[in-house]
């Protein structure tokens, strides 16, 4: 049987560190934790969340906005606005795949109603996924105490 740490043990990054690894990397290590990180999720998880295709597509919306952004034409730059978006919009539809597959694992393998919020999703999208997947341990925790279970 699966236990509670096996998720936080494979993903194994505390959201401070991916937090300061993206300012570090100006947004690039969110994109690799991303593609490292989404087959572990869906491997503990037993849910497709996204496939390398979409991960990849996210890395060439977002590099190429980045590229083009940097050419100072009006034309590129408007290409890039379009580009980031469907960026945003590609990390959003991941991040609500990786929140439903999340929410299913812990309600069907540690019978914990986890309640993430919806703003918080699509604001944080992969940080808000990673805090989310690190605080697992304590919301079994927080669901044993109110259920009257020993801790």
């Amino acid at each position: 049987m699966n236990t509670i740490h096996d998720l936080p043990t494979a993903v194994s990054t505390k959201t401070l560190n991916l937090v300061l690894l993206s300012l570090a990397t100006l947004g690039v290590y969110p994109v690799i934790w991303l593609y490292l990180n989404t087959p572990k999720l869906e491997q503990v998880t037993g849910k497709a969340i996204a496939s390398g295709t979409f991960l990849i597509w996210l890395a060439v919306c977002l590099g190429w906005s980045g590229t083009l952004s940097t050419l100072g034409e009006e034309w590129a730059e408007v290409i890039a606005g379009l580009l980031s978006i469907a960026g945003c919009v590609l990390y959003i539809v991941w991040a609500f795949k990786a929140r439903a597959a999340l929410q299913d694992y812990a309600l069907h393998e540690h019978k914990i109603d986890l309640k993430m919020n919806v703003f918080y999703t699509v604001l944080f999208t992969v940080f808000y996924i990673n805090y989310c997947v690190n605080a697992l341990p304590e919301a079994q925790r927080k669901q044993q105490i109110l259920s009257g279970q020993p801790v």
